[in-house]
């Protein structure tokens, strides 16, 4: 039985079986059987990309309900910059976090300081002359799942420093504790997050034995609450405290816009990603400081739990970054944040999610099953078997999933061969 957390999750009364989500995913991680999908809890990087995809809404993100912040004397919201791109017509930053506040929240703490902290960390670490080339960033949990998935030799390539998202809830308790003079387990810290990832990542965190946040809210349901708040109420702009380079880590090449790197690139979605992990395993692509990897297009303001089309998000974005920095003064620089809540303190293990046997001799021989049983099929992906391709269900029936009669086409032939021979021997009996 798998211990992992997923925040993607199942809900079998609404799922009819219709293998939508079982063609989508990136990483082969569903299947389905008995009428139902089935999730493989190894492979899943809770992308979400089912989500998008899935009619009958059978897919859905396990994350926090607003009430939860009620558990806590002193509950404060860790506040993503993408929240800033979903309400088309507001560029005041200071509506927002008052409307956050509305809602029951004692303080509000932006990520986007957390991401200016981690810019200048990812800067000194680009300074080390012995690092791996490319550095990866580690800010999409996602993509490192994917990396510990599917591409492990790459691991080392992953930067050591934590996510922006839990440096800021680390600056947001040690800020409240300070100035309010509380217990720093009254405090209690929750995400507004636009992606299942970042939950599974709160609660199986990758790097850190433990999360400093205490839970995720769907973005969808913040704006729902929010949005009445912003239409009916005016609230006097005020300096942001944070800098427009950290908003900008909520779109695709933000991190790089911060970082400022030599040579780098960044990648927006998953399947845009493992094409350009492959090309780096493969050492086609050597000369690369540093790689951005997103796996929503557009970035976080692309994310399957985000309210507003990731396009005119980014455009909002860019008016409000055009509001700071036409209106009151940026922040100065943070103060230094002890190492121990910005560094990880283990290493990322490889998850086995391809392993086809504990020995080798044993994985070897299920391969050449495999490979037999592939031959023998039609290659047409169609996924009516129950797995994504036909390589994926030749590994599934060596793994004892299907039979080679689940393939349509296989059983067609076998029929067909079979209805011969019956016509052959009515014929000997008249005969």
């Amino acid at each position: 039985m798998s211990t992992l957390f997923h925040s993607v999750r199942l809900d079998e009364d609404k799922c009819r079986g219709c293998t939508a989500c079982l063609k989508r995913c990136p990483v082969e991680a569903i299947r389905v059987y008995d009428n139902k999908a089935h999730i493989i809890d190894e492979r899943c990087i809770d992308c979400g990309e089912c989500i998008r995809v899935c009619e009958y809404h059978a897919k859905v993100a396990h994350t926090n309900p607003l009430e939860d912040i009620k558990r806590f004397a002193y509950p404060i919201a860790l506040l993503a910059p993408s929240l800033y791109g979903q309400f088309r017509h507001n560029t005041n930053t200071a509506a927002i976090r008052e409307g956050l506040i509305s809602l029951g929240f004692k303080k509000v703490f932006d990520v986007a300081r957390g991401a200016d902290v981690v810019a200048r960390a990812v800067q000194r670490k680009l300074k080390d002359k012995n690092r791996p080339r490319p550095l990866i960033s580690s800010a999409c949990p996602a993509v490192t799942r994917l990396i510990q998935a599917r591409f492990p030799s790459l691991i080392p390539n992953i930067i050591s420093l934590r996510q922006p998202m839990e440096v800021a809830a680390a600056m947001a308790r040690r800020e409240a504790v300070k100035e309010e003079g509380i217990n720093p387990k009254d405090v209690g810290i929750f995400f507004v997050t636009p992606c299942p990832a970042k939950m599974t990542a709160i609660n199986s965190p990758i790097g850190h034995e433990t999360s400093q946040v205490d839970g995720a809210i769907s973005m969808m349901e913040i704006y729902g609450r929010l949005q009445p708040f912003l239409m009916h109420t005016k609230v006097k702009p005020e300096a942001a405290p944070f800098t427009t380079k950290g908003m900008c880590w909520a779109a695709a090449g933000g991190e790089i816009a911060a970082v400022e790197p030599r040579n780098s690139i960044s990648v927006d979605g998953i399947d845009n990603v493992i094409r350009v992990l492959e090309e780096v395993e493969n050492h086609m692509i050597d000369d690369l400081d540093y790689l951005e990897g997103l796996a929503c297009l557009g970035g976080c303001i692309g994310g399957p739990l985000i309210y507003e089309n990731n396009y005119l998000a980014r455009n909002t974005l860019d008016n409000v970054r055009r509001a700071m920095e036409e209106g009151l003064n940026q922040p100065g620089r943070e103060a230094p944040l002890p190492p121990q809540y910005l560094h990880f303190d283990r290493a990322i293990p490889e998850v086995d999610s391809m392993k086809l046997h504990e020995s080798i001799a044993g994985a070897i021989e299920r391969m050449e099953e495999m490979n037999r049983i592939l031959a023998t099929l039609p290659g047409y992906d169609c996924g009516s078997c129950g797995s994504p391709t036909c390589r994926s269900f030749a590994e599934d029936i060596v793994r004892g999933l299907f039979d080679e009669s689940d393939c349509i086409y296989v059983l067609k032939d076998t029929l067909k061969v079979m209805a011969q021979k019956m016509v052959d021997i009515a014929k000997t009996r008249r005969e």
